[in-house]
């Protein structure tokens, strides 16, 4: 039996056709089997690799590479701390003590008792500018706070929150750009 449906099987076949080279498409091929069973397994691995006719090794090696694909199982809803340095200069380490202690785990990697929450700690995800911030369910969320930190994790524990996690990306507002200051000469 299958680890992936046929369905998914089926988008991860036609996903080479998108990119100069084929090999570009195991990244998503990943992401579309991990959505499917919420980690990969060593079969979905096989299964990504034999679609798109790679070398499971490779797609192995993909995978255990990037923080944002799980060998292991993981929460329902999936919190993505940016640490980096532009994020813990905007306060970052204050959002993720209170952030862990909102979701009830206490490093990153771990999953809540409930197994409604998993925590991460990632690099850069390039939105500086609006730092701190997080991914959370595929969406990006800027400049937190605490109170927005209880409102995305009020929201995830409410019977709602499959509708939550549809709604698209926050959007940022953006800040009025500074120019460069004018020199003598």
């Amino acid at each position: 039996m299958s680890a992936l449906s046929a369905h998914v099987l089926d988008e991860i076949k036609a996903l080479p056709a998108r990119y100069p080279q084929p090999r570009s498409a195991v990244m998503p091929a990943l992401d579309l089997a991990q959505e499917e069973l919420g980690h990969l397994t060593s079969e979905a691995m096989t299964e990504v690799a034999g679609a798109l006719q790679l070398d499971p090794g490779y797609v192995q090696g993909v995978a255990t590479f990037y923080t944002l694909f799980h060998l292991e199982p993981v929460g329902q809803h999936r919190f993505y701390m940016c640490t980096n340095l532009s994020c813990t200069l905007r306060g970052a380490e204050d959002i993720v003590e209170h952030l862990r202690g909102a979701i009830g785990v206490k490093a990153p990697g771990e999953v809540s008792g409930d197994g409604l929450f998993s925590y991460e700690e990632v690099e850069c995800m390039g939105a500086c500018e609006y730092a701190p911030m997080l991914r959370l369910d595929h969406r990006y969320h800027y400049d937190l706070t605490r109170e927005k930190i209880d409102h995305l994790v009020a929201e995830r524990r409410s019977p709602r929150a499959d509708a939550v996690s549809e709604s698209g990306p926050e959007k940022p507002k953006r800040a009025p750009r500074r120019r460069a200051p004018k020199q003598d000469g």
